[in-house]
């Protein structure tokens, strides 16, 4: 039985069908990333002209019988990473089998253009796996005993065949179309000055918990075909940029209050560093009117890589500023410093002035998240962290998925076994997720519950065999459809939750009880 409270279904759905989609795309491409950083690296070392110029490895030349090398950047960008989101988009859908059916099926999209076809994969991989389920789903359990083997693989052989020669014919034209248009659109968006207002809908789609799928779903793709063409893209430092975010981590430093400000520094270095960016996303959902810091900083980081004409050969995954450095080109180290710089530095003077601004009226974040709550017309357990009222701790168990009237039962442990395995869930189960586990196993070791297991996961693959789940607030919806009879606990920021502290304080009951029972 679930013991989280009911989302409010008109204001979550819109946003959660999105975040689905999204995390489907980005789902595609970041168990991938490690290999879009591998070609980036080839790349910048053995092209022509890149650190250390290698014909066969870099492509260019001819080899000893006077053939032209193709060496390992073009078919790593034609063949191995479309048919690797294709075997992973295949996988998501239906299992090794769709995999298999999904890469063949893209083949054929792939060889009937000369672009890399990032996008055809993300389109072709999962309707071929859904078309080869539908094509299973016609004879399951009609097979004779002993003919499951024969049918199963001619019957993948003949439709993965078939989506292949429909692929070369119809399918890779018409994305091919689609790619063309979409590249045409961003070069018209950088030579007509415009790209930067592309941070208005970039910066607050980052905080609803759609970066991934806006950077990897969309931005990745387009931003790998433009490098393969002239060896860099705008359009890997467009979400990832750590400048904004950091703006609003140094604002809350040295201008927030209460936790906000004491726990900013840590969440800076994460941010900064570690490449975690959803660690700052609870700082702007406190007070929403600092969207406009990292709105404008956005705009001036994205100004500034147009003026210089810079921008990365790969992604910048995660966006740590190593990661960013890592992946510029020789030519762009100053317009991708400067950008990464001066976006912060908008960023950091509009929020300590809108800071400031809250501070001068009377009030300050405890008053700013009380706000909140009425405008969102729920509680949130940062409000009980903040203002430390009587209502704090009531506060906090409601967070954690304990209505009002429950935290007592809570507290007792009634109508609730041992815990022994714990779940971490977020969009990419990489990033924040990572953070959060390691945070609360660290509490749950240090209480001496050796037998609780805690980690960490992408949302999309969650399964309902897990004790207890914890997600960002925001994320609970999607993570309650996945995993219904488990118990749901809903956090405002992985960093330093008191919602930790109350899971511990559970496990003290219900194991102690559980343990009691079994013996």
């Amino acid at each position: 039985m679930s013991t989280s409270t009911a989302a409010p279904a008109g204001a979550s759905g819109a946003r959660v069908a999105v975040q689905k989609f999204g995390t489907f795309l980005s789902g595609m491409i970041m168990p991938n990333i490690a290999a879009f950083i591998a070609w980036g690296f080839i790349t910048a070392f053995f092209i022509e002209t890149g650190w250390t110029p290698i014909g066969g490895l870099g492509g260019f030349g001819t080899n000893d019988a006077g053939d032209p090398n193709t060496g390992l950047v073009g078919p790593m960008i034609i063949y191995m990473l479309p048919l690797l989101i294709a075997s992973q988009g295949g996988r998501m859908v239906y299992g090794v089998r769709g995999s298999v059916v999904a890469v063949v099926a893209t083949m054929g999209v792939i060889v009937s253009t000369s672009q890399p076809m990032f996008l055809g994969a993300l389109i072709m991989a999962p309707l071929a796996a859904w078309v080869m389920k539908q094509v299973d789903g016609l004879w399951d359990g009609k097979i004779k005993p002993g003919f499951e083997m024969l049918v199963n693989n001619f019957s993948a052989g003949i439709v993965s065949a078939a989506l292949a020669v429909v692929g070369f014919f119809t399918f890779g034209p018409a994305v091919e179309g689609i790619s063309t248009a979409l590249g045409n659109g961003v070069d018209w968006l950088v030579e007509n000055g415009v790209l930067p207002l592309a941070s208005i809908i970039i910066e607050p789609a980052k905080v609803l918990f759609l970066n991934n799928a806006i950077n990897h779903g969309v931005l990745t793709p387009l931003g790998v075909q433009q490098s393969a063409e002239t060896g860099q893209s705008i359009l890997f430092l467009l979400e990832a940029n750590p400048g904004p975010g950091m703006g609003v981590l140094l604002a809350y430093m040295f201008f927030g209050t209460g936790m906000a400000r004491s726990t900013a520094p840590a969440a800076a270095i994460i941010h900064f560093f570690g490449g975690i960016h959803e660690i700052y996303f609870p700082y702007v959902l406190m007070k929403p009117i600092l969207l406009l810091g990292t709105i404008a900083g956005g705009m001036v980081g994205i100004g500034t890589l147009v003026v210089f004409d810079a921008g990365l050969r790969a992604p910048a995954a995660p966006g740590s500023i190593i990661a960013v450095l890592a992946q510029t080109p020789g030519g762009s180290f100053a317009g991708v410093i400067l950008s990464v710089v001066l976006s912060c530095l908008t960023s950091f003077v509009i929020c300590s002035l809108l800071l400031r601004l809250s501070r001068n009226r009377g009030g300050d974040l405890s008053e700013a998240t009380a706000s909140m709550e009425a405008m969102k017309g729920k509680k949130s357990s940062v409000a009980g962290t903040l203002t430390a009222s009587e209502e704090a701790v009531e506060d906090q168990y409601e967070a954690a998925g304990w209505a009002h009237g429950d935290a007592a039962a809570a507290a007792a442990g009634e109508q609730r076994g041992p815990v022994h395995r714990i779940v971490f869930a977020c969009d990419a189960g990489m990033g924040s997720s990572a953070m959060g586990a390691s945070v609360l196993r660290n509490k749950i070791k240090k209480a001496g519950f050796s037998d609780v297991e805690v980690t960490n996961i992408a949302i999309a693959n969650l399964q309902d065999d897990v004790d207890l789940i914890v997600t960002h607030k925001d994320l609970t919806p999607r993570a309650r459809g996945m995993s219904p009879s488990a118990q749901h606990v809903s956090v405002d920021n992985f960093m330093n939750s008191p919602q930790y502290d109350a899971i511990v304080d559970q496990l003290r009951t219900t194991n102690t009880q559980g343990a009691s029972s079994s013996s």
